[in-house]
This record gives structure tokens, sequence and C-alpha cells, in this order.
């Protein structure tokens, strides 16, 4: 089943700690971004990748693709904040069928999740990919536990999250007229009543935030080959 793909790219990235925008940097002598991109690219269900990017990054990603990929890629300035770029990708995107919205900074998700994703949103609307927690959860006050949260019915969230074009359009809508910020786009689906399914993904689909992350990715990378 067909889908579009939007991979905001416009971040710094300041907890990284590299001074540039993260998505830059070399896993196994290849710019984050592209390890990202090579999944979508290679994906013949993906018809759209719009990827969301900072104006002064432009020169990098028009020096890295083919002639054949930029007819797969589309390029869109992004906002000042990550739920702004979203939608600046989305006004972008075909406004028919089932859109992912994917983080630049996870180059591990496998095509399988990715089609289980898209049938699940084809099917009920809006579907996430998540893992079980699997350590102990407490909440506090301050520094004192107050509760144990059960962790059963807990999931760690991730991306793609994917979505009918219309029920994510009407989501950032309403977001953006109640001035509401989320933390993901299902949090925006969420809140304005329509139900989300999780996908259940694996633990690989890890996002690159600080340098420690750069140690696991590489353990990834060996594990695969």
């Amino acid at each position: 089943m067909n889908y579009q793909v939007i991979i905001p790219a416009a971040g710094l990235g300041k907890r990284m700690g590299v001074g540039f925008n993260k998505l830059l940097m070399k896993l196994e002598d290849r710019p984050v971004i592209l390890h990202t991109l090579d999944v979508f690219l290679q994906d013949a269900n993906c018809r759209d990748i719009i990827l969301v990017i900072h104006p002064n990054d432009q020169r990098f990603f028009v020096e890295h693709f083919s002639k054949g990929q930029w007819r797969k890629i589309k390029l869109v300035y992004g906002g000042n904040e990550r739920q702004l770029s979203v939608y600046k990708g989305l006004i972008a995107a075909d406004p028919d069928g089932v859109v992912l919205v994917h983080d630049g900074a996870r180059p591990f998700i496998k095509e399988s999740i990715i089609a289980q994703l898209v049938q699940s949103a084809a099917q009920n609307g809006a579907a996430i990919a998540a893992v079980p927690v699997k350590d102990t959860i407490k909440k506090t006050e301050g520094i004192n536990v107050v509760e144990t949260i059960d962790r059963s019915s807990l999931w760690q969230v991730q991306t793609p999250q994917a979505f009918r074009f219309s029920i994510l359009y009407e989501a950032h809508i309403q977001a953006k007229k109640d001035h509401f910020l989320g933390t993901d786009e299902s949090s925006l689906v969420e809140r304005i009543g329509y139900p989300v399914k999780i996908v259940e993904s694996d633990y690989d689909n890890i996002k690159l935030t600080t340098p420690e992350d750069l140690f696991f990715a590489k353990a990834i990378i060996e594990k695969r080959k």
C-alpha cells in the first residue's frame, strides 16, 4: 500500500552537542540522515518523501542525491518548532491516502514495521510505532517516590507515526487554532478524539539524541551485518 512520509530534519540537535545539525554527523562514513532516507528511497511503497530542512542545509541535500532520487524527494523549509515543520511538510504533501511522520534521527526503522503502520492507519485512521516499557517506572514529587506505575500498560513511543491525511491535517489545524504544542503527532490526533492504534516496533529503532546514542547505533549496525 502506497504512502507519503514527512521527515523533519531542520533541528539543531543541541543535546548532541556538535554545534550543527546532528543529522549531518557521520555514522559509518555517511551522514545519519542518508541512512534514514535510504529506508524510504528503497521502499517501493513510498511514493513521496517530504524532507523538511533548514535553509542553511539545502546545499548539502542538493549535492547528496541523484537525479533519480529527486523524483521522490521534496524539500520544504521548516519552522521554529518541530510541530510547525511537520505542518509545513503536510501542506506540501498530496492530500490523499496515508501519510507518515518519521524522525530523521531514527535510521534503523524496518520496512516490515512501516508496512504494518500504513495498513493500520488505512484501516483505523491512526497508528504509531511503540515498544513495551522494560524498566520499572516511578512517579515522584521532587526526589521522593510517591507511586510505582504498572508498566504492563505503558509503551515507549517511536516514529513512524501514520495517519490518514485528513485526520492529521484536521489535528494540526485545530492545534494551531488552540495554540497547542504537542509532544508528537499522535498527541494532536488524540486531543481531537480520534483513536490511535499501536504497532509493536523493535528496540533497535532508537533516536540518536545524545553522544551516547552513537555507541548503540554502531552496535546495531554491527549486529545487522
